[in-house]
C-alpha cells in the first residue's frame, strides 16, 4: 500500500480522551461531510485509545466496550463510509495501551484480521507498555506484516514519539506515518517546544512515511482532554501553518460540533493544505540555519533556533517558503535568494502570495525581510518569474 500524502483527519484524543463513544464519532463524521472539511481533503475518522473493554475475548479478540459503541465497530465503520470518509482506530504495541486497555503485543495478527473485518482504513498505533527486551523497530514491523497480510489496506501510523532514535529506521518497517515527538498540549509552549525540535529530523521526511507532528490543537481554545492555557488566533495559525510546512499529517484534535468559524478558517485554508499535500513531497529545508565547522565537519547549529525560515520546493516549479517566530519578543529574518539557488545570474526573481491574505508581493535587492511579532509566521506561495 502506498500513501501519497499526509494523512488528514480527525482523532479522538485530543477532546475526549477516554469519553469517547459512537454518538461522537458518528456526528463528527456528519460535521466533515457537510462542512466542506472533506471537500478540502480531511478524510479519517479515528478513534483513540479507550474503546475496548479492559479483557479480551474467549478467542483473544479485542471487544468495543458496548457501552460506549452499542452497535459495534463495523457499524460505526459503515456509517463513516456512507460519508465518504474513511475510519481508524487505534491500538499499542504493548501488552497493554497507554490507558490501560488491551495492547497488540503477541496479537497482531488477531488484532489486524478484526481490523480488517471492521472496515478500518487507518491503525494508530502507540508505544506504551511494551517489553524492554523488544526492539521497536521489530514491535512495529510485526504489526505491518500483520496488517500487509489482513485483507484490507490499512494506513499504518506509528506512534513511537521519537524513541529509540524511531526516525532512523522507521521506513524499513512499512510504516506510513512516525511520531517524532511526544504528546501535544493546548498551549503555546508545547506547540513551541515540538516545532523547533523538528529542526533535527527535516531531513527524515519522505514520501510515504511521514513524519507526525502529532495531532492539531487549533479550535480547542482550552477545552478537552489536552486542553491547557489555549492559544491566541494567531498562535493556532503559527501551528497550523509550521504543521504544513514541514509535511505533518493534518489530523483535527478539537470538537468540530463546537468549533467557532476562526477555527475552521484556519483549517480550510487551501494555500497551506495544497503545500501540505504537495504531490513532490519535497524535503523542506531550513534556509537561515548557522553552519559551523567542528572537527572539520560542518554541522548545523540547533541550539538556539527559534526563527526558522523553511523552504519546500513544489511540484509545479513554485516554492513555499514560511518564516516563523517562536520566541516572546518578535524578530526581523532575512532571506536571500541566493540560498536557496535564485542568485542574481539567473535573472530570476519571485512573485509572492501570502496565504493568508493573498496579496502578492516581491523580493527588494533580492531579499526577502519578515517582521513578525510574537508567536506569528508568514507564509508564502512563491512563483518564480522574470526580474524586471
Amino acid at each position: 500500500m502506498v500513501v501519497n500524502r499526509p494523512p488528514m483527519g480527525w482523532n479522538s484524543w485530543n477532546t475526549f480522551g477516554e469519553n469517547i463513544n459512537e454518538k461522537v464519532v458518528l456526528e463528527t463524521a456528519d460535521f466533515i461531510a457537510e462542512s466542506g472539511l472533506k471537500d478540502c481533503g480531511y478524510e479519517y475518522v479515528i478513534i483513540d485509545d479507550c474503546w475496548a473493554l479492559r479483557e479480551r475475548n474467549e478467542k483473544n479478540e479485542m471487544v468495543p466496550d458496548p457501552e460506549k459503541f452499542p452497535h459495534g465497530m463495523k457499524y460505526v465503520s459503515d456509517y463513516v463510509h456512507s460519508k465518504g470518509l474513511k475510519f481508524g482506530m487505534y491500538s499499542c504495541a504493548g501488552t497493554m495501551t497507554c490507558a490501560g486497555y488491551p495492547g497488540s503485543l503477541d496479537h497482531e495478527f488477531i488484532d489486524a484480521k478484526c481490523f480488517a473485518e471492521w472496515g478500518v482504513d487507518y491503525l494508530k498505533y502507540d508505544y506504551c507498555y511494551h517489553p524492554r527486551t523488544s526492539q521497536g523497530h521489530i514491535l512495529y514491523k510485526r504489526m505491518s506484516l500483520a496488517l500487509a497480510n489482513c485483507g484490507r489496506d490499512i494506513v499504518l501510523a506509528a506512534c513511537s514519539w521519537g524513541a529509540e532514535d524511531t526516525k532512523k529506521w522507521i521506513k524499513e518497517t512499512g510504516a506510513h506515518t512516525w511520531r517524532s515527538t511526544g504528546d501535544i498540549f493546548d498551549s503555546w509552549e508545547s506547540i513551541k517546544n515540538l516545532a523547533v525540535g523538528q529542526m533535527k529530523a527535516l531531513e527524515y521526511n519522505g514520501k510515504g512515511c511521514y513524519n507526525d507532528m502529532d495531532m492539531l490543537v487549533v479550535g480547542m481554545n482550552g477545552e478537552g482532554n489536552v486542553g491547557l492555557t489555549g492559544c491566541t488566533e494567531e498562535e493556532y495559525k503559527t501551528h497550523f501553518a509550521i504543521w504544513a510546512m514541514i509535511g505533518s499529517p493534518l489530523i483535527i484534535g478539537c470538537d468540530l460540533r463546537k468549533a467557532d468559524e476562526k477555527a475552521l478558517n484556519i483549517l480550510k485554508n487551501k494555500y497551506l493544505i495544497d503545500i501540505a499535500s504537495d504531490g513532490s513531497y519535497s524535503q523542506p529545508f531550513c534556509a537561515n540555519q548557522e553552519i559551523a565547522v567542528v572537527n572539520g565537519e560542518m554541522v548545523k547549529d540547533f541550539d538556539n533556533f527559534f526563527e526558522p525560515i523553511l523552504v519546500k520546493f513544489l511540484s509545479n516549479g513554485d516554492i513555499a517558503i514560511g518564516a516563523f517566530d517562536m520566541i516572546d519578543d518578535g524578530c526581523s529574518p532575512f532571506l536571500v535568494l541566493e540560498d536557496i539557488g535564485l542568485g542574481e545570474s539567473t535573472g530570476k526573481t519571485l512573485e509572492l502570495t501570502d496565504v493568508w491574505t493573498g496579496e502578492k508581493s516581491y523580493p527588494v535587492n533580492g531579499t526577502i525581510r519578515f517582521n513578525l511579532e510574537p508567536h506569528s509566521s508568514k507564509i508564502y506561495r512563491a512563483r518564480v518569474i522574470d526580474a524586471k
